[in-house]
Order: structure tokens, then sequence, then C-alpha cells
């Protein structure tokens, strides 16, 4: 097929390339011409704007970072509505809040544009294995044209609803995750204030019903003090602000997410933006300690400081 590939980051790299692996002819687009190198190399075609890789494509796919991001490069100048055809499908795999990717497929509808909004979870390294959760908001029959693609991205596929559904779903997987991210921070935290070895708290946890994927990734990080950047915190911080605002639009309750909200919200005013989720844990040991005036939230500079 015909495809094109926009986000070409630390997730959407190892996706794009497995595309282009498996045969499909793929042209590309980046802000940094660099970041696309390694795609160019493979055999991939750069573009000079979004508008060209959608003249170039029956099916484009984009993994960028926020709402504004996908609805730039869809809308913007030279974005991807000057270059797609009636018929041709725009596949957004980026965490976004669901109202705006329900807008942007209405949108596109008006063009005769198909969408999928199908935000993943896996990681990087799930990306690179190509065993992500895809989580998919859309029509039925348009997901069966893509399905091909998408299994060679992923080992579970779930069609959620139609748009805005695989969004809300991805949202309640960060609910949950960052949520358990919270609970060890504060688990650790305890076993180490009241004198127990927090390595031996976690090996025993481990060998119990509160083992998980958390426990062994993030705890492991968290034993290890090791706070360099799996996924940088701010990206969780980002997703919990869709989903806080997705239940204050629904009028919900959610009573422990608005306290991780909370977590996160210290954890990029101390300026831990760009550290590892992990270092909620270090939120909790801070105490009065406080971002150095002038540091941006999330900034490199104050990073650095919590790597011990």
């Amino acid at each position: 097929m015909q495809l094109g590939f926009i986000g070409l980051g630390v997730m959407g790299r190892p996706m794009a390339l497995h595309l282009l692996g498996a045969g499909h002819h793929l042209a590309i687009w980046a802000r940094r011409p660099v970041s696309s190198d390694p795609l160019v190399d493979a055999g991939a075609l750069r573009c000079a704007s979004p508008a060209e890789v959608a003249r170039r494509s029956e099916v484009v796919f984009t993994m960028v970072t926020a709402d504004a991001d996908v609805e730039r490069l869809a809308f913007g100048a030279h974005g991807l509505v000057e270059g797609l055809t009636a018929g041709s499908v725009l596949v957004d795999m980026s965490t976004i809040a669901p109202p705006s990717a329900r807008a942007v497929a209405q949108r596109l509808a008006a063009h005769g544009v198909e969408m999928l909004d199908a935000p993943v979870s896996g990681g990087e390294q799930g990306a690179i294995a190509a065993t992500l959760v895809i989580m998919v908001g859309g029509k039925a029959k348009v997901l069966e044209r893509v399905r091909p693609l998408f299994e060679l991205l992923g080992s579970r596929l779930v069609h959620v609803g139609d748009h805005g559904a695989g969004q809300v779903a991805k949202a309640c997987n960060q609910m949950v995750m960052v949520a358990a991210i919270q609970a060890l921070a504060e688990a650790l935290h305890l076993s180490g204030a009241a004198g127990a070895d927090p390595a031996r708290v976690r090996q025993a946890l481990a060998g119990g019903s509160a083992a998980s994927r958390v426990l062994e990734v993030m705890g492991g990080r968290m034993v290890e003090r090791d706070f360099a950047a799996g996924v940088e915190a701010r990206l969780h911080h980002k997703d919990y602000a869709v989903l806080i605002a997705e239940a204050h639009r629904l009028g919900l309750p959610l009573p422990v997410s608005g306290q991780v909200a909370q977590q996160l919200n210290a954890l990029m005013a101390l300026g831990w933006g760009r550290c590892d989720t992990a270092v909620l844990l270090r939120v909790l040991e801070s105490g009065t300690l406080r971002r150095r005036p002038g540091a941006a939230p999330g900034s490199q500079d104050d990073s650095a400081r919590v790597e011990r």
C-alpha cells in the first residue's frame, strides 16, 4: 500500500520501520529532517510537507504529542487535508482528548476522508517488538481495511467503539497505570520510612496479588533510583489533564485520579517533567523541597538533580 507516517519519535520511528519492512511504500515528513534519516536510509520517501505525504498515501499514520499537534497537521498550512482524497484514511495513534478526536473526524468527513483514533499502550519496547495494544475508535469497515497494517504494529487490537472511543480507552489505561505507579511509590516510601528494605519489600510483593508490570518495571527503577526517562513524566501529566477534563465535562467524580493528578502537578512544579514517572517516589520524599527560582517546570536543568 501507499502509506504515510508523521511523528517519528521513540514510538513512531519503530512503528514506521515495521510498515516499511513489510514491503509497503512509505512517505514521511518530520519537523526536524534528522528525525527522518533512519527511515530514508531504510527506503522511505522524505516529503516537504504533510500535504505532500497525504498526496502520496492511501492511509496516513500520525503519532504526535497533543491535540493541537494533530489539528495543525490535519488542517494547518500545507496540512494533510490539502492532500488527502475522498476515501483515504487518517489513523491518529496519538493520545489526545476524545472530543478532539471526534472533532477532527467530523471535519475530515466533510472532505470524504475517513479517520480512526488508535492510541496505543506498550511504550517504546512494545513499539520496537510490535507488541503494542491498539485501542481503536471509528467505523468498523474502516478498521477492517486497516487491520492488516495494525497487525504489523501490535499484538492486541480492540475496536472500542465510534470516533473518540479509542481515546476514552487510552485515558482509562493511563488512569489505572499511573495510579498504580503512585501507589507503588507510596508503598516503597512507607517501607523505607518504617525501616524495611524497599528492594526486599518489592521482592515480596512480586510473589503476591500486588504483582504487576508496574511493580516489575517502575519498582525496579525506584529501588535502583534510576529516574532517567523511559516515558517522560510530562507526557503522563498531559494524559492526566485529558482524563480529568473529560471527567469534568461529564460531571464524574474521580477521587483517586484527582489525587494522582495533584502529585503529577507537584512533580512538574519540582522541575522533573523530563524524568521517568517513577520519580513520583521523589515527590513523596521531597517534603518542603521547592523548584529553584527561575527554573521552568519539566526543564532538563532541574531534572538532573534527581538521579539519586
